[in-house]
Formats: C-alpha cells, sequence, structure tokens
C-alpha cells in the first residue's frame, strides 16, 4: 500500500484508500464488502476481523455500540489491502466510490458513526463530521496526514512518527484502563455465578468436547430431508444394473442420464425423493414395477453419500451467540454444545428450537442431566435458529445434599422437585426441615419448610434452601466403665435400669469397689451431677434398682485406683538394680531372686533392707524416721539362721561391696629388663621397684634415667568440664607474648609421668617409689645418645649427644636462634618425660642442662601489629628516656669537672 503523506495536525480515520485498482472486479468488491461488513457486526461471537481492516468504534463503554452520527456526515471504509473499488462504483446502502477509491458510506457507517463531541472506544475524540480523533490509546509517534488522520500501512497499523501524547489523551487512558479492570471484575463474578449453576460442567468439560459431535457413518435416516448439495447414490440392480451419482443443485434438483432431465427432490426425505426418481427412471428401466410386460424385476435404491453443511443461528443468552456452520446430520443439541451453552443469564429448562418462524420443539436440559434421556432433540435444518431466552428463577440448595448448586426452577416447581435436583439428602443430613431464605420487596426472611411441605411449597426466585446436619448426640445411649468386664457403650433401650447394664456388660471384676458406684448424669440443662450407689445391695435386691437415663455414665472405681501404688528397691550388688513391684507375702529372698540375685562382689554379710517408719512423733527431736534391718545370706538366697522377713511397700534393700573384692588389674614393663611383660598388682601397696624386681632386673643397656611410666588418666564429668574451662580461659588470653598451643581435653587419654628410675632402685620403697595402677606402663629405654632440637631455631635437627656441650653448643649446631625465638621461655623435656625449663638471673638467662634423648624446644614470640598511636607512644618514650639519660651524664660530668 502507498503510504499517505505525513502532516503535523491530524484526526484519525477508521479507514484507509485502496490502491492497485486494476486486479479486482466490481462484482469481487461488493462481495468482500459484504463480508467486510459480517465480520464486523459478529465481532462479540469472538470472529477475529480481516487482516488490514479496521476496527470498530465504540463510545467508551467496551462493548457498547456506537450512537448514530450526525445527519449528512461523511464516513470512510477501509477495505482488505490489495482489494480495487473502481471510481464511481454503486455499493449497498447508497455507498459509493470517491475519485480516490475511498468507499463513501454517503453519511455514516452503518452502527459503526459516533455522536458529535461523543469519546470513542478508549478515548478516542470525535470530529464533528463524525470521523474519530486522537485517541488515548495512540502510540507516540504515530504519523498523521494534513487532515489529522492517521496515517496506516497495508496492515491497517498506524505508521510510526513522533506525535506525543497530551495531558488529556492521557488521562483518558487513565480512565480507559479503570472501565478495563471493572470490565474485568465484572466478567470475573459472572464465570464465578456460572460456575454454581447446575449444568455448568456439561459445556466447560474438555473431557467432553468430542461427546457432541454428530455421527455421520450412519445409515441413511428415512426422515431425513435432502437439500443442496446433498450427493445421492442411485443403485439400480435386478434385470438391469446401472449406478448414478447426483449432487443437489441450488435449485433442488438432479439431472438423470438418458434425456430425463431435472428430478426436484430438495425438501423431500429419503423414501420420498426415492419413489419419485423410481417413477422417473422407470420409463427407461422398465422392470422397476410391474407392467404388462411382465413382473418387476429390477430394484432400485437410494442412499445418501456425502451430506452437506447447514447454517444454524444459535441466538440470546448464550456464552457465544451466532452463526455456525455443521453438518446436516446435527441436532439441536449439537449446535448448543458450540455455542457454550446457556450463559449465567441463559435457561437450561426452555430452550426453544425456531424454523420458518415458528418454535417447533422445546428443549430442556435437565432432562439429559438427569435422566439421561433428552427429548425434542431434534435433527437441524438449513437456516434453522436456536434460541436461549433468560432464566425465569434460579434457587440456591446449600447444606447436607449431594448436590449445592444453583438450580433453575420452573413456575409452579415445589421443595421435592429441588432436592430431586439436588440429589437427595446426604446420610448425615437433617430431613425434617430446610431453612429457606427468601427476598422480599424490602428485606430478607426465612421460612421453616417441615418435610410435610416439600410437595406443596413453591420456589421463588432468589431463594436460597439451605439442609442442615443431624445433631452430634445421641438418643439413647449409655456408657459403663472402669471395673466391668466389657466395658463400653450400650443402649439404652435394652438397659432401662443400672441393674441391666451391669448384667449385660458380664458383671463387675474383683477389684471393684462395689459400694461406691458413681452414675455421671447430664441434666436438661446441660449441667451434670453425681449419683452414688451400693452396687451390692441392688445385685440382691436389698435397695432398689436405679432407672437410667439418656448419656448416663457408669463408673465402677476398683481397689487399686484408690491405693498408693508402693515399689521395692534393690541397689547395690546385685545383676539387675531396679525396683520392682510389691506383691503380698514377697520375702527378702524373693526380692533377690527377681533381680538375678547377688554379684560375685556381695557382700553377703552386709545386706540392709531400710523400712520407714510412720506415725513418727512430731514434737520428738529423736525421733526414728527410718529402721535399718541387716541380714546375713549365703549364695543359695538363704538367711543365715534366720526366719523368713517379709518385705512391704517402699521396703529399699541395700547389698553393700565386700571390702576386700578387687577385679584382677596388670601393670607391663617394656624395653630394657630381663623379662618384659604384663605383671599382675598383687597387692595395694606394690611399687615401681616390684614391678623391676619381678621382671628380672635391668640389663646392661637399659637407660635408667630415660625410664618412663604411662599412666591411664580417666576424668569425671565434673573434672572434664573444670578443664575445658581452664583451656578456654587460657585460649582467650589475647595479653600473652607467646603461642601457647592447647590439646583437647579428652576424658581417657594416656599420659607420661616423668620419674627417676635410678632414685627408685637405688632406695625401693622411698617417696620416689610410686604406687602401680591398673594399665600402668613402664618403658625403659636403651642408651640414648642423640639430642633433639625444635621450635624457634634456624635449622630444627637432630644432633648427637655429647658429654660436656652446653646448652648454647646445641643451639649453635641448629643454626642458632631467630629473630622471633622466645628465649627466655626455652624447656628441655628429658627422656623420662619430665620438663625444665630456663630460669632467669638479673639480665642473664640462665638454660638447663642437656641430658641424652633430651629435647629442646624453643618457643616463638608471638607479636601483635602495633597501631599509629603504639608507636608513637613508644618512640617518645625511647626518646624522652634518652634525654633523661643524656641529662643525667651531663650532670655528672659537670659535677666530676667540680
Amino acid at each position: 500500500m502507498q503510504k499517505l503523506p505525513k502532516f503535523q495536525h491530524s484526526r484519525v480515520s477508521l479507514f484507509a484508500s485502496l490502491t492497485d485498482q486494476s486486479l479486482r472486479s466490481t462484482t469481487r468488491t461488493i462481495a468482500l464488502i459484504g463480508l467486510f461488513f459480517g465480520s464486523v457486526t459478529t465481532a462479540s461471537s469472538q470472529v477475529a476481523p480481516a487482516a488490514g481492516t479496521s476496527a470498530p468504534v465504540s463510545t467508551g463503554r467496551p462493548g457498547a455500540a456506537a450512537s448514530q452520527g450526525t445527519s449528512g456526515s461523511q464516513g470512510t471504509i477501509q477495505l482488505p489491502a490489495g482489494v480495487q473499488v473502481p471510481a464511481g462504483t454503486r455499493l449497498p446502502n447508497g455507498m459509493q466510490v470517491g475519485p480516490n477509491g475511498t468507499v463513501q458510506t454517503g453519511g455514516q457507517v452503518p452502527g459503526r458513526n459516533t455522536q458529535q463531541g461523543r469519546t470513542s472506544q478508549q478515548g478516542a475524540n470525535v470530529n464533528p463530521n463524525g470521523t474519530t480523533g486522537n485517541t488515548g490509546r495512540q502510540q507516540a509517534g504515530d504519523a498523521q496526514n494534513g487532515n489529522g488522520q492517521v496515517t496506516l500501512d497495508a496492515n491497517g497499523q498506524p505508521i510510526q512518527g513522533d506525535v506525543p501524547l497530551n495531558s488529556n489523551e492521557q488521562g483518558t487512558e487513565k480512565e480507559a484502563e479503570v472501565l478495563s479492570d471493572q470490565e474485568a471484575l465484572k466478567a470475573q463474578e459472572r464465570a464465578t455465578a456460572r460456575r454454581k449453576l447446575y449444568g455448568y460442567e456439561l459445556f466447560n468439560n474438555p473431557a467432553l468436547a468430542s461427546t457432541f459431535q454428530p455421527n455421520i457413518n450412519i445409515a441413511t435416516p428415512v426422515n431425513y430431508v435432502l437439500g443442496t448439495s446433498d450427493q445421492l447414490d442411485i443403485n439400480i440392480y435386478g434385470y438391469s444394473q446401472d449406478a448414478i451419482k447426483q449432487t443437489v443443485t441450488p435449485e433442488g434438483n438432479i439431472y438423470l442420464p438418458s434425456g430425463i432431465g431435472p428430478v426436484h427432490v430438495a425438501g423431500l426425505t429419503i423414501d420420498a425423493a426415492k419413489a419419485r426418481i423410481s417413477e422417473r427412471l422407470s420409463k427407461i428401466y422398465v422392470g422397476l414395477k410391474s407392467s404388462s410386460y411382465g413382473p418387476k424385476n429390477t430394484y432400485l435404491e437410494v442412499t445418501l453419500g456425502n451430506i452437506r453443511s447447514i447454517r444454524v443461528s444459535v441466538l440470546g443468552e448464550a456464552i457465544k451467540p451466532g452463526t455456525y456452520t455443521v453438518s446436516s446430520l446435527s441436532s439441536a443439541m449439537n449446535a448448543i454444545y458450540s455455542s457454550g451453552g446457556p450463559s449465567e443469564l441463559g435457561s437450561f429448562r426452555n430452550i426453544q428450537l425456531i424454523r420458518n418462524n415458528r418454535v417447533i420443539a422445546t428443549i430442556d436440559l435437565y432432562d439429559l442431566l438427569l435422566t439421561g434421556v433428552l427429548r425434542n432433540n431434534i435433527r437441524l435444518q438449513d437456516n434453522d435458529n436456536i434460541r436461549i431466552p433468560a432464566y425465569i428463577s434460579h434457587v440456591e440448595l446449600l447444606g447436607t445434599t449431594r448436590r449445592n448448586n444453583i438450580f433453575e426452577m420452573l413456575p409452579g416447581e415445589t421443595m421435592d422437585k429441588l432436592l430431586f435436583y439436588g440429589g437427595g439428602f446426604t446420610a448425615n443430613a437433617y430431613k425434617s426441615r430446610i431453612k429457606v431464605t427468601r427476598l422480599t420487596n424490602r428485606e430478607l426472611k426465612v421460612i421453616d419448610v417441615l418435610a410435610d411441605q416439600y410437595k406443596s411449597f413453591v420456589m421463588q426466585d432468589g431463594d436460597i434452601a439451605s439442609a442442615e446436619q443431624v445433631l452430634n448426640r445421641y438418643e439413647n445411649q449409655v456408657t459403663i466403665s472402669g471395673a466391668i468386664y466389657r466395658p463400653g457403650v450400650y443402649s439404652l433401650d435394652q438397659n432401662k435400669t443400672l441393674k441391666e447394664l451391669v448384667t449385660s456388660a458380664e458383671g463387675p471384676r474383683g477389684e471393684a469397689l462395689m459400694g461406691r458406684v458413681n452414675v455421671i448424669r447430664t441434666r436438661e440443662d446441660m449441667t451434670t451431677e453425681n449419683i452414688t450407689v451400693d452396687l451390692t445391695k441392688i445385685l440382691n435386691g436389698t435397695d432398689a434398682d436405679l432407672p437410667l437415663q439418656r448419656e448416663d455414665q457408669v463408673i465402677l472405681n476398683s481397689k487399686f485406683e484408690l491405693a498408693e501404688y508402693g515399689d521395692i528397691t534393690i541397689q547395690g550388688e546385685v545383676n539387675r538394680p531396679g525396683s520392682i513391684g510389691y506383691v503380698s507375702n514377697m520375702t527378702l529372698e524373693d526380692a533377690l531372686v527377681k533381680v538375678g540375685g547377688l554379684r560375685e562382689s556381695a557382700a553377703v554379710a552386709q545386706i540392709e533392707v531400710i523400712r520407714r517408719k510412720k506415725d513418727v512423733d512430731p514434737t520428738s527431736a529423736t525421733a526414728q524416721i527410718a529402721e535399718v534391718s541387716r541380714f546375713s545370706i549365703d549364695r543359695n538366697l538363704e538367711l543365715s539362721n534366720e526366719s523368713k522377713f517379709y518385705l512391704q511397700p517402699y521396703d529399699q534393700v541395700v547389698v553393700r561391696r565386700s571390702p576386700n573384692y578387687q577385679i584382677q588389674t596388670f601393670a607391663t614393663v617394656e624395653g630394657e629388663v630381663i623379662l618384659p611383660g604384663q605383671y599382675p598388682i598383687r597387692t595395694k601397696d606394690q611399687k615401681v621397684s616390684d614391678l623391676v624386681a619381678g621382671a628380672g632386673g635391668l640389663t646392661p643397656q637399659a637407660y635408667v634415667k630415660g625410664a618412663t611410666l604411662v599412666r591411664r588418666v580417666k576424668l569425671s564429668p565434673e573434672e572434664l568440664d573444670q578443664r575445658q574451662r581452664s583451656v578456654s580461659e587460657l585460649s582467650d588470653d589475647v595479653n600473652r607474648k607467646s603461642a601457647v598451643e592447647i590439646e583437647a581435653v579428652d576424658p581417657d587419654k594416656k599420659e607420661s609421668i616423668g620419674i627417676n628410675l635410678e632414685r627408685i632402685l637405688a632406695n625401693p620403697g622411698s617417696s620416689e617409689d610410686i604406687l602401680l595402677q591398673e594399665d600402668d606402663l613402664l618403658r625403659i629405654p636403651k642408651k640414648l645418645e642423640t639430642v633433639r632440637i625444635q621450635g624457634e631455631v634456624l635449622l630444627p635437627t637432630t644432633v648427637k649427644y655429647r658429654s660436656g656441650q652446653t646448652f648454647q653448643d646445641y643451639i649453635s649446631q641448629s643454626g642458632g636462634f631467630t629473630e622471633r625465638s622466645q628465649r627466655k621461655r626455652a624447656f628441655i623435656v628429658y627422656a623420662n618425660g619430665s620438663v625444665d625449663r630456663t630460669r632467669r638471673f638479673m639480665f642473664f638467662n640462665v638454660y638447663p642442662r642437656v641430658e641424652p634423648g633430651a629435647e629442646v624446644i624453643i618457643p616463638v614470640r608471638k607479636t601483635n601489629p602495633l597501631t599509629p598511636q603504639q608507636v608513637i607512644s613508644t618512640v617518645t618514650g625511647i626518646a624522652s628516656g634518652l634525654i633523661g639519660l643524656i641529662s643525667t651524664l651531663l650532670a655528672l660530668s659537670v659535677i666530676t669537672s667540680r
């Protein structure tokens, strides 16, 4: 399409002119114009306009038709791109073609013009001549021609330019957006109401999309009415044979061969058309009927080949009203389903099929939904109209029914019909009454409809019927619990008295407290009362039986529930210490059997039974609150020269440990002894010297000064907690000047104990000779000839031990100290596990002596980076000290010179 010239000031033109006028004829042009207007009028049926056609103009209300234009106003129509309209061609309804090929309506576009001064769709301004000006939705930059019209391309889209929106247009656009939001909200409300309608799922279930399509693979219906484009298959068999295929012409005829000519079949049923065709063909095929030439010997069959398409209209309150092209075998239900079914305003009960301007059938969709049988589902014919009127009354059913929906009620239908539509009551429904909320002229009112009124109570539009549940209570229930053989819920009808109820529950158990049986009764005001009876007297007939009432609760208490439960506790040297339940006539021996008997470590002569004293005089200062009995028992759990001792509730039995009982323990010696290995600890005062003597003494290669005792150290939970707190405090000390690495606290580990085996063997039994403990390990190494230097030295290494060399000599052999060496904190770990540190004398370091097998460790100095303030303070202090020193020297020199 050629672009029109661009101009600064413009008004929007609804349609553009056409080019290429030599490509289309006048007849084709008129047909396209008719197609264009047809697409515009069916826009509500969601039919998209053809490419290049303009959108219809409305009056600011979405969906509202524009008002008629001013008389004498001139409109233009844009046709599809590439269509030629010769100048001067006369069109329908007085339309003419202008000199530039633009179709002019001679005053107005039918149904699409607007009044002067009215606002067009989404804020479009209307010019005095009825054309539409700039719209609030126009994109900035749309090019305009000199007449104020927007230039459109071949696709009907504005050509981009530089036209900004003014303030009025922007305000109009905001109003249009508000209206769009309101319309969306209304559409959502309508969709919600439609979903509550009974029958909605029939037309909105994707699984049923193919269910309502007509079946074209069926035998030709005898009542099928022929029409244009139907194909007839005529088969002649018998004495004569032939096959003829004919299509019904627009005039309603078929043409038979052999000069028979046209046969009019349109509007006839298959049977009627067969008779007419047979009559005409009998002039050629004389055997089609009996005659003077002989009996009938040729036969004719007429069947339907390809079926035609017909157009039917669905009008009224449908989801998608419009005209639909369907198969000629389609029924009314097929067209209704294609239109989406009734809308929220449409009727499901009174759908009308109109043919030749009269109603020939009325369809009630509830027949199909409730019974599966659809009456009056008549086969459609061309130009049939299906009208869906508005509903007469809607009634909503809520509560305990099988379907909770909005139902359409016909005039005169009653409550029982509504219950039938709702599927009836559910199992827990209260069926004696339904509450109906009804609209009056001024307000609402509630009507209680009783069961005997269901068939006579007529429903009205807007009624809301609600079915309630049955009460959550029993009308004939009594319960019995406690010391009874079969506790539970029983019927009051069969157990009207207490005696009958106890008999039905198979009687009380032996521990039942028969003298005080409680009956908890609920009064009419929902308060409760307690009734106490003597069940023994009632069962014996001494007292009158107690009549029961609904919701009575009978409770038989147990004697055990009223007694304090007393256990017997056994602790000490038994196999399973703990508590055991008290039973009558339990002896001390019985209790010991229950806990698995005595351990090997038990002191059988020191078994104690501690028993609490009752009724102690509270005024006595020396009142005895417990008594202790001691017993001697043998391994067969029999008391020695004692009669049986019976235990009582809450007794505590204590089995002491034998004072001399010890589990056998061992100590181990390794290294340079004659017989290394594991040796038992025979006495409690066995020492290290005894262990060496038991191992046969030392070998000549033994290095006595390097002997080490390794002992397993176990910490209790309290000791472990204290040790961890100490470690945390040391680790958090940020003021330390040397680094200290602290190992994690282990509750069970082995540690080396520094001993002096040389002094121990020289003086056995002295204070140096320590006592052995379980799992002690004595290690006696060979003579050691090396010294190990570790820590902050230039080259940590191991060197040979030489007698007479000092601490500094060994440091020199490792390269000497570094700048970060903490010399005054250097220490030595000797071969026997003992440690010696460096001491300070005035300005000098006194280093420890070095022994064979020792390890010299030099710590690293831990320094924190100095802040600028600390640097300044340090420099200031040094300068002050130097000044003071110089001043002192000067003063001394002056004094000396005098």
